[in-house]
């Protein structure tokens, strides 16, 4: 009753602030509350992802992708991030062996079995792997910005977009897209991740003020590079499969692979992003 009443940009408003108190609630948790969070919506978007490939017309083998992501959250957060690589090599090659033995193998199910694995699980344990950062402070200005990056990304893309217009960005895989919007986007990312870099600085002065604020605007800049891959690569996918969402369980957002795309290639920004920084301390 109340998606009838409201508007779509209404509804996509009030969508949003509801996902930002719950990540903000789940982000002062943290340990294991989080990474269980995390898998399950991981595990929401890997179906989407799949059962959007099954609708394109593909046979994607479901339950490699399903594997690494369930063990690897096991692993990364018992052992170490070092298991992602090794994990995904190995279930790529079961992969292969499930589709070659196949009455009609076909190469582009081999392509889109591991592209889950790739552009879902692979960033999914990267930002599982962040919780294994310590300090606690560092573990949870990384996790901040990783949202920071994609969400003022995202924000600033849609008011800079819809306000100057301009030439399309990718006209063929989201025409709305504007080359206006990316830079916006772009600014945002830096702009945002810089604010929450100067909060971490004056929260925890002692540890983050050794840090020169130029690694903020790195982090959106390029985390925001990311972001905007992301979103155009599950643009890319809906159009090829033929759908509008990934699913339809956020109202004004579509799935959780809707919400979840440019956060995902932003992790593993942000993932390589602490390795540089752990190197400085």
């Amino acid at each position: 009753m109340l998606n009838n009443k409201l508007s779509p940009a209404m509804q996509r408003f009030v969508t949003g602030a509801v996902l930002i108190i719950l990540l903000a609630c789940v982000l002062a948790i943290g340990g294991w509350f989080m990474a269980l969070v995390l898998t399950v919506c991981l595990a929401i978007a890997l179906y989407e992802e799949l059962n959007t490939l099954r609708l394109g017309g593909y046979h994607p083998v479901w339950w490699t992708s399903y594997a690494a992501l369930i063990l690897g959250a096991m692993l990364v957060l018992w052992h170490s991030a070092d298991v992602i690589l090794p994990l995904l090599v190995l279930l790529s090659f079961v992969v292969q062996l499930c589709v070659m033995r196949r009455e009609s193998p076909r190469l582009e199910d081999i392509m889109v079995s591991v592209l889950p694995m790739l552009t879902l699980v692979l960033p999914g344990l990267c930002l599982v792997g962040l919780l294994d950062t310590q300090p606690r402070a560092l573990q949870l200005m990384l996790l901040v910005f990783v949202f920071t990056t994609s969400v003022g990304g995202d924000t600033f893309a849609y008011f800079v977009g819809s306000t100057i217009g301009g030439p399309r960005l990718c006209p063929k895989i989201s025409p709305k897209k504007t080359i206006s919007g990316a830079i916006g986007g772009l600014l945002g990312s830096v702009v945002v991740t810089l604010l929450a870099g100067l909060v971490f600085r004056w929260c925890v002065p002692e540890f983050f003020n050794a840090l020169p604020m130029g690694w903020a605007a790195l982090a959106g800049l390029f985390g925001g590079i990311a972001a905007q891959m992301g979103d155009l690569f599950a643009s890319m996918v809906k159009r090829n499969c033929q759908v509008k969402d990934f699913g339809s369980i956020f109202p004004g957002h579509g799935g959780m692979m809707d919400r979840l795309d440019s956060i995902l290639f932003t992790s593993i920004v942000i993932f390589c992003y602490r390795a540089i920084l752990l190197s400085m301390i």
